[in-house]
């Protein structure tokens, strides 16, 4: 049976997750902000509870944290939730990244059609933008500099803990998208510095269509985004719409899950990459490695097999395993990734390429015995 590697895509919901919403489905079906019953306050109790959990993760205050569908949504309110503070301020002009999700890199588009100026930042082979670059272009009227933490093709650190410090004092808003980073780099996202963060449950084994923005207070006041569309005041006015209870029980779960056992996943994910790579190095594969290792997380790889056309592989491969060759949002399209495009990787090894990605609740023996299969049939296809 195939095993599955696509958990930058989307994880596995965890049973304990699953427990915890069928519950709420099952007793709390009251809507959380009807405040003439007991059923509506339950509802609300148990928002609460989720929004405390996700804060404890991310060591912030409850009032900092916002549900919405996801981080696309949080990331286009972000982007255009500012768009009347920049026209009051005359501040228009965005920094951001050539490897960006496409919610941040098509809603930017669209702000330059609104009359912003933007800036993209290109990494090197290492897949890792430069600080220095994205800093050097901070200008006067800089409203807002968006930068991924992890990369979600490439597995690939940006140097965010570098770009948060240095616009600390700045009077300019720094957002993070944390989406593949929010349940792995839990000490290292409670140490930076930013104004605004998003991220999605299911990308640490909570369930689909619930996420959360995070809006740090400075000097006691929120960042001035708002909401970007209209309806009831939920969510301070930010995000209109009917709590959708059950999904927030969930992500709170699985945030009280990651920060219990985040320590202990990084030193599974970490044996198994390790033990991938040494059967890459024995069954002599002929590989390379997108992006450099030392700054890629430990459950990613990507990985361009000389001469194997990825989309080959991957149809020839399917009962072994479940992996990708980029983004499930740009997955249906075939040009060739432009994330690995933007790291100057040439078209025929982009081509070539294919993402593998893991998480909390694998079979590490399944992986490895299932990986195995894939080399032998990456050697026939090669040949």
């Amino acid at each position: 049976m195939s095993v599955y590697l696509d958990y930058n895509a989307s994880t596995p919901i965890d049973p304990r997750v699953l427990d915890v919403m069928i519950e709420v489905y099952r007793n709390d079906p009251g809507n959380a902000d009807s405040r003439t019953h007991d059923f509506g306050e339950q509802a609300r109790k148990v928002t609460e509870n989720a929004r405390k959990q996700i804060a404890e993760l991310l060591g912030v205050t409850p009032e900092e944290v916002f549900f919405t569908s996801g981080s696309t949504e949080s990331n286009n309110i972000v982007i255009q939730g500012l768009k009347d503070y920049a026209e009051s301020t005359g501040k228009k002009h965005i920094i951001t990244t050539a490897i960006e999700h496409k919610s941040v890199l098509n809603t930017v588009k669209y702000m330059e059609s609104q009359g912003f100026d933007v800036d993209y930042v290109s990494p090197d082979l290492s897949g890792r933008v430069s600080a220095e670059d994205v800093l050097s272009r901070v200008r006067e009227d800089t409203l807002l500099v968006s930068i991924m933490h992890v990369n979600n093709e490439t597995g690939t650190i940006q140097p965010v803990k570098e770009i948060g410090d240095a616009l600390a004092d700045k009077d300019v808003f720094f957002h993070v998208d944390a989406t593949q980073s929010c349940s792995k780099l839990v000490d290292q996202i409670r140490d930076l510095h930013y104004d605004m963060l998003s991220m999605s449950a299911h990308k640490f084994r909570g369930p689909q269509g619930i996420g959360a923005l995070i809006l740090r207070r400075r000097n006691y006041k929120l960042p001035p985004v708002k909401n970007v569309y209209f309806g009831g005041q939920q969510e301070h006015g930010l995000r209109p719409g009917t709590t959708p209870v059950a999904l927030v029980a969930g992500m709170g779960k699985a945030c009280e899950l990651a920060q219990a056992e985040y320590k202990e996943e990084a030193i599974e994910n970490k044996a198994i990459r390790d033990e991938m790579l040494n059967l890459l190095k024995k069954e002599g594969v002929r590989y390379e490695l997108n992006g450099d290792p030392q700054y890629c997380i430990d459950s990613t790889l990507n990985i361009c097999f000389d001469g194997v056309s990825s989309e080959a592989l991957m149809l020839s491969t399917k009962q072994y395993c479940a992996i990708s060759n980029g983004s499930a949002c740009t997955s249906r399209s075939y040009d060739p990734s432009y994330v690995l495009a933007a790291m100057g990787i040439p078209v025929e090894k982009i081509e070539s390429s294919v993402r593998i990605s893991w998480g909390s609740g694998v079979n590490k023996r399944n992986i490895l015995d299932n990986f195995k299969k894939m080399l032998s049939v990456i050697i026939s296809l090669a040949i």
